[in-house]
C-alpha cells in the first residue's frame, strides 16, 4: 500500500511538473563574452516592455513572456551591445547571447585649437546638468528585487571551530532576498512596501532603498564625493578613453581618477551620453574604513529622454582583525512608473564656455525673474549660465514646499505575508536564477531554522522574560523580571561598583529599580504617550573607611512622542567627585591607585535632597531647573593600599591642588543651590521615518544658556552665596572628504562670588590618564583635574579638525586603510590662571577601533606636561 501512494505521489508531482512547464513560456539562456567567459548581472532589456531581468553570478536568466515579438537588449560594461528579435510561442526560447568587447573611437568627440582632453568639456557639461537630471523626475515608483549573498572567506583559527558548530562555516554562500515596491517624491520622500522576504534569520530585514535611492546626480553618495559633484573637478582628474554609438546615441567612456587616491573618492569608468549628458553606465569603486566598495549601474531609457538605473550591482570586501569576507547585492529594477516635473520639460544644449563660441542667440541667466519661467525658455544656455538658473529653480522650489525643516522622509512596511511565501512564489517571480551554491545555502538555513524554531517552540522573548525567574547572578550582571501591566524590577550592572580609592579602600554598590510604565497610542496611530515612574535606589559600602551610603532617585516621566518632561526627587547620604561630571572613571582611578600609587579621584560628602525638572518642549528647545538642599563635609583618605611600594611616591591627600582656593573653600557648610539652563538648537532639520517625526542634530549648532545661584538663607557664615552665569556653544562643520571640524566654546562670569565652596567652583574636564576621553571636543587631554578650576571669570575652546591627507595619509595604502590624521587645539584662560594651551596630533581610526593621541600642555610659553593617550576611535559612539 505505501509503495502505490509512493507512486501515485511521484506520478501526480510529474504531472504537476509537465502542467507547469506547458503553462510557461519566454526566453532563457546565458550570456558569455567572445572568450567565453559568463557575464554575471549582465543586462537582459525588454524593449517592447521598457523591462528587464539581469543574469545571475554564472550569467544565465530567465523571463517569462506571453506569446508574441519581444526586442531583447542584452548589455554589459566594457561590451558591445546585442539586441536581437525573438518569437514567443507556447514554450520556452533558448536564446544565448555573446558578447564582444567594445570598441571606442577615439574621434567622436573633436579637440579644439586649445587641446584638452576631450572629457574636461564632457564632464563639465555633465555637471552643469547633474541637479536637472536628479529633478526632473516628479515622481516615480518600482518594483525592486534585491538579492544579498556573502561568505566568510577566513577568520581567527581560535574562533573557526565555535562558528562551524553554530552552522556557519567558511567558503559558504548566505543568502538574502526581497522583492519591494519603492516610490520616490521630490524632494527626498521614499515609500518602500516589502512584498516578500526570504532570508537565513527570522529577524533580517532585507532593504534595497538606501542603495536605491542615493544618485550619482548627488553631490555624495554616503560621505563619498560623486564624479558628477560641482566640486568634482578638485578632487578628480578625467581622461577621454573613447566613444560608441548605441541605438543611435553616442556614448562617451571617462576614466575618473582621484587627485588623491584614499577614502570617499571614486576610482573607474563613467559613460556619458552625449548631448543629453545623462549617466548611461558606471563602474565605480572606493573604500570606506578599509573596505572596499565597488558599484555598477546600468542605466535604461524609462521615458523620453530620461535614463535611470535598472541594474545595480554593489560588492564589499575587506579584512578586519583577522576576519575576511565579501558581500554582493544585486538590485533589479522593473516596472517604472514616472511622472516629469513639469517645469523642467525643455532639453537645454549645453554650451562649454571655455572651449566653444557662444551664440549670441543664447539664453542667460536673470536673476531678477522667475527661474520657473525662464526654465521654459531654456533651450540654449551656457553651463554657467544654467547651472545658476536649476540653483535658482530648486531656492524657489524648496520655498514652495510645505514643511520646509523636514530634509528626509522614509516610509518602510513589511507586508504580512512577506516572511510566509513559499517556493513556488519565489521561482515565480525572482529575476535572477539562483546559482548551485545559493541553492545549497537556502537548503543549509532552511534546515536550521527548523531547529532553532523547534527550540524556540511556541513561546517568544517577550514571554520568556515574564516568566524569567530569580537568578542570584542577576545581582552582579543585571536583570528585569516583569509582572505584568507594565510593571517591573530588577537589578542594575553591580559588577561596574566594585572598585578601589583612597577614601573608601575597596568598596562595594548594589543598584536595583522598580518601574511602572503605560504606554498609549495617540490620535496619530504613531506617536506614543508614555507616562512612568521610576524609583532607583543604589547603597555602597567601604571596607576602609567603614561607611554606608545610600540614596534613592523617584522620578515621574511624561513623553509624547519627543516632547515631555521629567519631575523628580533624588536624596540621601552619598559620596561624590568634586566635579560632578566626573572627568575620571573610578575604575580608571582604581587601576592607577593599584598599580602605580595615584590618586586622582577627590570626593566629599553630602547629605543632601535635589527636586528637579526637565521639559523637552520642542527638538530645538529642552528647559532644566533643579534645586538642592545639601549639608557638605570633607573626606580624608583611609587607605594607603596599593601594589606600588617604592618609598618616592605617595598618595596625596583628598583635597584637589588649585591656583585660586580660598581659605574656606574646603570647609563644612551648608547649601541651597538652584540650577537652570536652557539647550536650543536653532534651525533643526528633521527626517521622517514610517510617519514618525525625528531631528537631525547635526544639522543645528547647540547653544547651552546656564545660571546657577547659591542662595544664602540666614545669618549663618558657612552657606554658599553666588552666581553664575554661563554660555556655550558646540558644533561640527563637514568639508566632504577633505576634513571634519568639531568645536566646543565656553565662556561665564561669576557675577556674585560672596562666598563660593570648592563644590561649586567652574570645573573643567582634565585628564592624567593615559587614556583619552570618548569626545574628540569634549575634555583636555594633559590638563590637571582641577588646577584651574575657577571662581572668576572664564573662557575655554576645544577644537578638532580631521584631515582626509595629512602626513601618514599622504601614503595610499595608509588612506585606504581607513586611518585618519588629527590636530586639535585647546585653550583656557580664567581671571587668575595662566593661558593654558593644548596643542596634539592623533591617529584615527587606528586599526579601525583605536584612536592614539600625542600632544603637550602649555602654561603661557612654558610647558606644563605632555605624553600619549589611547581612546577610541572617533566614528564609534558609545553613550
Amino acid at each position: 500500500m505505501k509503495t502505490k501512494n509512493t507512486q501515485k505521489s511521484l506520478l501526480f508531482f510529474l504531472f504537476l511538473c509537465l502542467f507547469h512547464n506547458a503553462s510557461a513560456q519566454g526566453i532563457r539562456g546565458k550570456v558569455i563574452s567572445d572568450l567565453g567567459e559568463s557575464l554575471a548581472y549582465a543586462s537582459v532589456y525588454i524593449r517592447n516592455l521598457s523591462d528587464g531581468v539581469p543574469t545571475n553570478q554564472n550569467g544565465e536568466y530567465e523571463y517569462k513572456l506571453k506569446p508574441g515579438y519581444y526586442d531583447v537588449v542584452v548589455q554589459y560594461l566594457g561590451y558591445a551591445s546585442v539586441l536581437q528579435t525573438v518569437q514567443i510561442e507556447n514554450e520556452w526560447v533558448e536564446l544565448n547571447f555573446e558578447l564582444a568587447q567594445q570598441t571606442y573611437a577615439l574621434q567622436e568627440v573633436t579637440i579644439n585649437s586649445k587641446a584638452e582632453d576631450p572629457a574636461l568639456t564632457v564632464m563639465r557639461k555633465a555637471i552643469s546638468k547633474a541637479k536637472y537630471h536628479r529633478l526632473q523626475v516628479q515622481e516615480y515608483s518600482m518594483m525592486v528585487y534585491l538579492k544579498g549573498t556573502g561568505q566568510l572567506t577566513n577568520a581567527p583559527f581560535f574562533i573557526k571551530k565555535k562558528l562551524e558548530k553554530e552552522g556557519m562555516k567558511l567558503n559558504e554562500a548566505y543568502t538574502t532576498e526581497s522583492v519591494s515596491e519603492i516610490s520616490f517624491k521630490q524632494p527626498n520622500t521614499v515609500e518602500e512596501k516589502v512584498i516578500s522576504i526570504r532570508t537565513n534569520g527570522d529577524n533580517n530585514q532585507t532593504s534595497p532603498a538606501p542603495y536605491l535611492a542615493t544618485s550619482f546626480y548627488n553631490e555624495k553618495i554616503n560621505e563619498a564625493i560623486s564624479p558628477l559633484a560641482p566640486s568634482a573637478f578638485a578632487y578628480y582628474k578625467f581622461r577621454f578613453e573613447g566613444s560608441f554609438i548605441e541605438n543611435g546615441k553616442t556614448i562617451n567612456k571617462i576614466r575618473v581618477t582621484p587627485r588623491s587616491k584614499g577614502e570617499r573618492v571614486f576610482e573607474g569608468y563613467i559613460h556619458i551620453i552625449e548631448d543629453l549628458w545623462a549617466i548611461h553606465s558606471l563602474d565605480l569603486k572606493t573604500s570606506l574604513l578599509g573596505f572596499d566598495i565597488n558599484a555598477r549601474q546600468l542605466y535604461a531609457e524609462v521615458a523620453e529622454n530620461v535614463w535611470m538605473p535598472t541594474t545595480h550591482t554593489y560588492t564589499f570586501g575587506g579584512k578586519f582583525f583577522g576576519f575576511a569576507g565579501e558581500y554582493k547585492y544585486l538590485a533589479s529594477t522593473r516596472d517604472y512608473k514616472v511622472q516629469l516635473n513639469p517645469d523642467l520639460v525643455v532639453e537645454t544644449t549645453i554650451i562649454d564656455e571655455k572651449i566653444e563660441s557662444i551664440p549670441q542667440e543664447r539664453n542667460t541667466f536673470d536673476k531678477n525673474l522667475s527661474a520657473i519661467d525662464q526654465m521654459a525658455q531654456a533651450d540654449k544656455m551656457t553651463r554657467k549660465d544654467f547651472r545658476k538658473l536649476i540653483n535658482e529653480y530648486e531656492k524657489e522650489a524648496e520655498k514652495e514646499r510645505e514643511n520646509v525643516e523636514v530634509i528626509s522622509d522614509r516610509s518602510y512596511k513589511v507586508d504580512s505575508l512577506a516572511k510566509k511565501r513559499d517556493l513556488s512564489y519565489w521561482d515565480s517571480i525572482r529575476p535572477v536564477k539562483l546559482t548551485e551554491a545559493e541553492i545549497k545555502g537556502y537548503q543549509r538555513d532552511d534546515s536550521v531554522a527548523v531547529v532553532e524554531a523547534a527550540k524556540k517552540s511556541d513561546n517568544d522573548s517577550t514571554i520568556q522574560k515574564a516568566k524569567r525567574k530569580f537568578n542570584p547572578g542577576d545581582i552582579l550582571s543585571g536583570g528585569s523580571y516583569h509582572f505584568g501591566k507594565g510593571r517591573s524590577a530588577g537589578f542594575k550592572s553591580n559588577v561596574s561598583k566594585f572598585s578601589f580609592n583612597t577614601v573608601e579602600g575597596y568598596k562595594v554598590g548594589l543598584a536595583g529599580f522598580y518601574r511602572i510604565q503605560k504606554s498609549t497610542k495617540m490620535a496619530d496611530s504613531v506617536t506614543n504617550h508614555v507616562k512612568s515612574w521610576n524609583f532607583e535606589p543604589e547603597v555602597r559600602y567601604g571596607f576602609s573607611s567603614k561607611q554606608v551610603y545610600g540614596a534613592i532617585d523617584i522620578r515621574h516621566s511624561v513623553t509624547k512622542g519627543r516632547p515631555g518632561y521629567t519631575l523628580g526627587l533624588k536624596g540621601g547620604s552619598y559620596i561624590f567627585q568634586y566635579n560632578t561630571d566626573n572627568p575620571i572613571n573610578e575604575h580608571v582611578n582604581a587601576l592607577y591607585s593599584i598599580l602605580l600609587r595615584q590618586n586622582y579621584m577627590k570626593l566629599y560628602e553630602q547629605d543632601f535632597a535635589t527636586l528637579y525638572f526637565a521639559n523637552r518642549k520642542n527638538d530645538a528647545v529642552t528647559y532644566r531647573s533643579n534645586m538642592t538642599f545639601a549639608k557638605r563635609r570633607t573626606l580624608e583618605n583611609n587607605s594607603n593600599y596599593s601594589l606600588y611600594n617604592k618609598s618616592e611616591r605617595e598618595y596625596t591627600e583628598n583635597i584637589p591642588e588649585n591656583v585660586e582656593s580660598s581659605p574656606y573653600a574646603f570647609d563644612d557648610h551648608r547649601a541651597i543651590i538652584w540650577h537652570t539652563g536652557l539647550d536650543w538648537r536653532p534651525g533643526v532639520k528633521y527626517g521622517v521615518q514610517n510617519g514618525r517625526k525625528y531631528p537631525i542634530y547635526s544639522s543645528a549648532p547647540l547653544v547651552k544658556f546656564a545660571y546657577t545661584k547659591g542662595i544664602k538663607a540666614g545669618s549663618t557664615q558657612n552657606q554658599a552665596d553666588f552666581d553664575l552665569a554661563e554660555l556655550g556653544l558646540e558644533h561640527y562643520f563637514n568639508f566632504g572628504v577633505s576634513g571634519k571640524l568639531d568645536f566646543n566654546l565656553r565662556a561665564g562670569t561669576f557675577l556674585n562670588n560672596n562666598r563660593v565652596y570648592f563644590q561649586d567652583y567652574k570645573h573643567f574636564g582634565g585628564n592624567r590618564t593615559i587614556f583619552a576621553n570618548m569626545g574628540v571636543a569634549s575634555n583636555y587631554r594633559f590638563m590637571d583635574y582641577y588646577r584651574y578650576s575657577s571662581q572668576s571669570d572664564y573662557v575655554s575652546g576645544i577644537v578638532h579638525y580631521q584631515f582626509r591627507k595629512f602626513l601618514l595619509t599622504q601614503l595610499p595604502m595608509l588612506r585606504f586603510s581607513g586611518l585618519r590624521e588629527n590636530i586639535f587645539l585647546n585653550y583656557l584662560k580664567t581671571a587668575n590662571s595662566p593661558h593654558y594651551w593644548e596643542v596634539g596630533y592623533s591617529l584615527d581610526n587606528l586599526f579601525r577601533i583605536f584612536r592614539l593621541e600625542m600632544g603637550a600642555g602649555f602654561e603661557n610659553s612654558s610647558f606644563e606636561r605632555g605624553g600619549v593617550r589611547l581612546g577610541i576611535a572617533s566614528f564609534i559612539n558609545i553613550n
